[in-house]
């Protein structure tokens, strides 16, 4: 499995608790959007830590970002990312993924697992093929919503938030349910993309098995 050692070129916030990192890029380092790859910090301590982080540039960008969630409380990887600077290195590893852009579709996410569709929504729109695609966004809190600016400009009124701590105008409130979707999905062969926590994927899988959308139709991350 080969490493490779690239400088941070930026790093800033762009929620409360999301970073956007830019690196450089490897020569001949290629992703599809929509993947992922292995991190870890180049210090002692650090440099065996490795966790899953998603790809939010474009394939044929001369640097690689990454736009990831921070648990500070956890004092894990994503808290020692928040200590890091220009220059400061990272250890990239082999490129993987499931989630990939096969036709239009409706997009479910929860939180940060709407960052592999950041690249996809990213890579159509320099196709000029957003066409109808939707994008279902569920947080906690407005301040929550990760490149809200962005996702309004790319996807018009087919950006829909669901907020489940706290009713602002403009937002849905509460949970994505079946009645949602429904009002949302006009097909049972409609391609479904989801990415998300674990328990809101399994109830938004049993949801769209009501409305007869069978596992065939849904792009998920392998397990």
């Amino acid at each position: 499995m080969e490493e490779y050692i690239v400088k941070i070129r930026s790093i800033n916030k762009v929620t409360h608790d999301v970073l956007k990192i830019i690196t450089e890029k490897p020569s001949g380092y290629r992703f599809t959007p929509g993947q992922a790859t292995e991190i870890s910090i180049n210090k002692a301590g650090w440099d065996k830590e490795r966790r899953p982080f998603t790809f939010t540039s474009l394939p044929e960008d001369h640097y690689l970002e990454f736009t990831i969630k921070t648990y500070p409380w956890h004092k894990g990887v994503t808290n020692e990312l928040l200590t890091l600077r220009q220059n400061d290195e990272l250890i990239l590893h082999d490129v993987f993924g499931a989630i990939a852009f096969k036709g239009e579709g409706v997009f479910i996410a929860g939180g940060a697992g709407v960052t592999p569709f950041i690249s996809i929504f990213r890579f159509l729109r320099s196709k000029n093929e957003l066409h109808n695609n939707k994008l279902l966004f569920a947080n906690k809190t407005k301040s929550d919503i990760i490149l809200e600016k962005e996702f309004s400009e790319l996807l018009g009124n087919n950006f829909i938030n669901i907020l489940s701590d706290e009713k602002v105008a403009g937002c849905e409130y509460g949970f994505i349910s079946e009645g949602l979707l429904r009002q949302h999905i006009r097909t049972s062969d409609t391609k479904i993309y989801l990415c998300g926590p674990e328990p809101m994927m399994e109830a938004i899988e049993k949801q769209l098995a009501l409305l007869g959308i069978g596992e065939e139709s849904i792009i998920k991350e392998g397990i």
